[in-house]
């Protein structure tokens, strides 16, 4: 089976930084898959509160849910550590986008992972997809221009 490769973006546009726990670590000593996707997760939360949401249930009266998810692990990650998770939305369709992200060691610099998220924007009461609210178009370009 051939390897997933996605290549990392030449910036990103938000980045904020998280502590690798004991709970994080595995049986073999390094950051456990599943919670490599937690740590995303968290960060995907602190994106959306960066543009002024206070979290991903209520973001102009849709919801988002992730649809998709890709992750290429690089390195292992390990207690103690803090990565630094670097996320810019990309590749905007109708109703949604994709989040990537790339993890660091803040220390050394080592890269721990890459991915991308595929964001999709529900209406909670119809549980139905519905489109990017026009309001979060617009923050999102804001963030990207001032990350350049």
């Amino acid at each position: 089976m051939p390897r997933l490769i996605h290549p990392a973006l030449p910036r990103y546009d938000f980045h904020t930084d998280v502590q690798i726990y004991i709970s994080h670590v595995n049986q073999g000593g390094h950051l456990d898959n599943a919670q490599l996707l937690s740590l995303v997760s968290e960060a995907r939360v602190r994106f959306f509160k960066a543009l002024g949401y206070r979290g991903e249930g209520d973001i102009e009266g849709a919801a988002v849910v992730v649809g998709d998810l890709l992750a290429q692990y690089k390195s292992e990650g390990f207690h103690g550590e803090t990565l630094r998770v670097e996320m810019a939305a990309r590749d905007f369709n109708r109703y949604g986008f994709d989040l990537q992200f790339r993890m660091h060691e803040l220390q050394t610099g080592r890269e721990v992972a890459l991915g991308k998220t595929g964001i999709v924007f529900v209406d909670p009461k119809a549980r139905q997809v519905t489109p990017i609210p026009a309001s979060v178009q617009e923050r999102l370009q804001a963030m990207a221009k001032a990350a350049t």
